[in-house]
């Protein structure tokens, strides 16, 4: 981050009324944080979603097509699954596979609620908890989504998948699963939208299982991902 005084140099001001102001650039990674994963992210052998091939569209100065300015506003009903009040650990262990059965079993110890048809599923594993106090830990590993579990939240046909680690799929990586597979079903295979680093604590805290999610991300354009905020209201 750097800060600017544009045409204020030794003090100076704007006008008779002596304005003055700070501006800002920003020069840093934007896959950092709260953010979204375009669907320009991750591709399968460089051919992405929509079969978009890697060469013809991956510019230094900004990707020509799947850039984030196209995500349109997603405003869904949003899901939180605790899998910390499921599977009885703060926070789930690293390589902690997420699938089918720890889904249908979270759902249904939270008063039987369904995943439907264009809604935002977020995964409440605990690890973001370390992430400042062991930086190390959290970087090396994670619990999350595992491939069965990436599959039948795509048959539901949501919209994004999300999580309170940095890259959403269990690492290390399932037995048989390549690497970062789950980013493949779900970017340039299915069209689902990625969410990593959510803060989910709060929801879960409150049993506000089902939520109204709302985002608009930042559209800049050409870019891989974006830096954002959602937002849950009951």
């Amino acid at each position: 981050m750097i800060i600017l005084q544009p045409s204020q140099v030794g003090g100076v001001t704007l006008g008779n009324t002596k304005t003055s102001y700070n501006d800002d650039i920003w020069n840093g990674w934007v896959g950092i944080g709260s953010q979204i994963d375009g669907l320009g992210h991750v591709g399968v052998d460089n051919v992405y979603y929509n079969c978009y091939l890697g060469k013809d569209f991956a510019a230094a100065d900004g990707l020509k097509k799947l850039g984030v300015e196209k995500i349109p506003p997603i405003v869904a009903r949003g899901v939180v699954l605790d899998m910390v009040g499921l599977l009885g650990k703060n926070p789930l262990p690293a390589g902690t596979a997420i699938n089918k059965k720890e889904i249908d079993d979270a759902l249904a110890k939270q008063g039987g609620l369904q995943i439907r048809k264009g809604d935002v599923v977020l995964i409440h594993t605990g690890f973001q908890s370390i992430a400042t106090s062991d930086p190390k830990a959290f970087l090396a590993g994670e619990p999350g989504l595992g491939k069965e579990g990436a599959e039948y939240l795509v048959s539901k046909e949501v919209v994004a998948i999300g999580a309170d680690q940095w890259a959403l799929e269990v690492i290390p990586f399932e037995k048989g699963s390549g690497v970062f597979e789950i980013h493949q079903i779900l970017l340039p295979r299915n069209g689902v939208y990625i969410l990593e680093n959510m803060n989910t604590q709060q929801l879960v805290d409150d049993k506000a299982w089902e939520f109204l999610f709302v985002l608009g991300q930042p559209r800049m354009t050409g870019g891989v991902q974006s830096i954002i905020n959602p937002i849950a209201i009951r």
